[in-house]
């Protein structure tokens, strides 16, 4: 897949495209739904599948305010990849960007530099300036310009309609088995094997402490997997504040069945299957081992390894 980065010189692209425009953080079913759409009518039509997406995320120019993503930019374009699109283009959003009106967008970025033939967008798509552009808006140039528009209806999972917010809602409540069904696989964070305070070494169950890359990491304890480069092994993964032993720094550390590797300074995956509990204080470390154990058993039964 062709990563693209910026719109300054316009992308040198091999044939007419197919377009598809979001944030697509999370890439949850919803924006899947237009994926496959969108690789679908790329096959059918010989046009070269492309997703214009964006960084920062529109709302923190928009709103001044910070948004917590879902997926690391990295993690967004592989599951972008999964579904055989030709190519992501990156565009900086800013200020100047942000002021372009919905027809100077389409016609300026879309038509003009990406050389659209078709646009593909969800229902509750909004672009231009004031967000003044909807599905309505682009069916409406569609035939004056010479291109073809697409609506692509939302998901709805449990009278819900899916989307990132909704994810990011879930997931900083610790929620994962619905994340997961919204998401349609498992969360899944990166980072690199750090040095901890050897703590759960003491309790008699060694951890792989993790420095992660994402904004979002959601408290408790949970079944997990962990992927060390192409190896997948069962684990449970707590994330929190350490509250037995009066900590207030977060931390994430990850157990994993039946290992002994030294990890430090690796790149690691940890994908959240299953909450077993929440973080709690105990009164002592050797009732925190204890239950421990309890949930090492959970997991076990889960992975069928007893």
């Amino acid at each position: 897949m062709d990563v693209i980065t910026g719109l300054k010189p316009p992308p040198s692209l091999p044939k007419n495209t197919i377009v598809t425009i979001g944030n697509f953080d999370g890439v949850h079913l919803g924006h899947q739904k237009i994926l496959l759409f969108l690789v679908d009518q790329a096959k059918k039509r010989n046009l070269y599948s492309l997703v214009l997406t964006f960084s920062p995320h529109p709302e923190e120019i928009l709103s001044k305010g910070k948004i917590v993503m879902i997926q690391t930019l990295a993690q967004r374009l592989k599951t972008i990849e999964n579904f055989g699109v030709h190519g992501v283009l990156i565009t900086p959003f800013d200020e100047q960007f942000s002021n372009l009106s919905s027809k100077g967008f389409i016609q300026k970025i879309l038509l003009n530099s990406l050389k659209a033939k078709e646009i593909v967008i969800g229902d509750n798509f909004r672009f231009g300036k004031n967000r003044e552009g909807d599905i309505n808006a682009l069916q409406a140039l569609a035939s004056r310009l010479g291109f073809e528009a697409h609506k692509i209806p939302s998901v709805i999972e449990g009278g819900k309609i899916v989307s990132s917010s909704l994810i990011r809602r879930s997931l900083l409540e610790g929620e994962i088995e619905e994340v997961n069904t919204l998401l349609g696989r498992c969360y899944e964070i990166k980072g690199k094997v750090i040095k901890g305070k050897a703590r759960g070494k003491v309790l008699g169950f060694p951890t792989a402490n993790i420095e992660a890359k994402n904004d979002i990491i959601p408290f408790g304890v949970y079944i997990s997997q962990v992927r060390i480069n192409s190896e997948t092994l069962p684990a449970i993964t707590n994330a929190g504040l350490r509250p037995t032993f009066d900590k207030e720094e977060m931390q994430i550390e990850s157990y994993i069945i039946n290992f002994n590797r030294n990890l430090y300074g690796e790149e690691i995956d940890i994908k959240f299957i299953k909450k077993i509990r929440d973080e709690m204080k105990f009164k002592s470390p050797e009732e925190l081992s204890l239950q421990i154990s309890k949930d090492l058993e959970q997991a076990k039964t889960y992975f069928k390894l007893i």
